[in-house]
């Protein structure tokens, strides 16, 4: 377990990660992360967008399902 430190920037507050999490998370300055809310009351941060996931299985869902329309549409 890794921990971070909260410090002031400007006048709001941010976390400082080091070379070796950002490196796990495969991010780098200037990149976006997202808390999700976990079952037990705490946090998860991922560079993952979980509404783009939950978007892009809808899509496959729909392309899987409507596939003959869809086809006809590309003629």
């Amino acid at each position: 377990m890794q921990s971070v430190k909260i410090t002031t920037v400007g006048a709001s507050s941010g976390v400082i990660l080091t070379k070796e999490i950002m490196a796990h998370l495969k991010v780098k300055k200037g990149d976006t992360l997202y808390l999700t809310e976990t079952a037990d009351g705490g946090y998860r941060l991922t560079p993952y967008n979980p509404e783009f996931v939950r978007q892009m299985e809808l899509a496959d869902e729909i392309m899987h399902d409507d596939r003959e329309v869809l086809r006809a549409l590309a003629k």
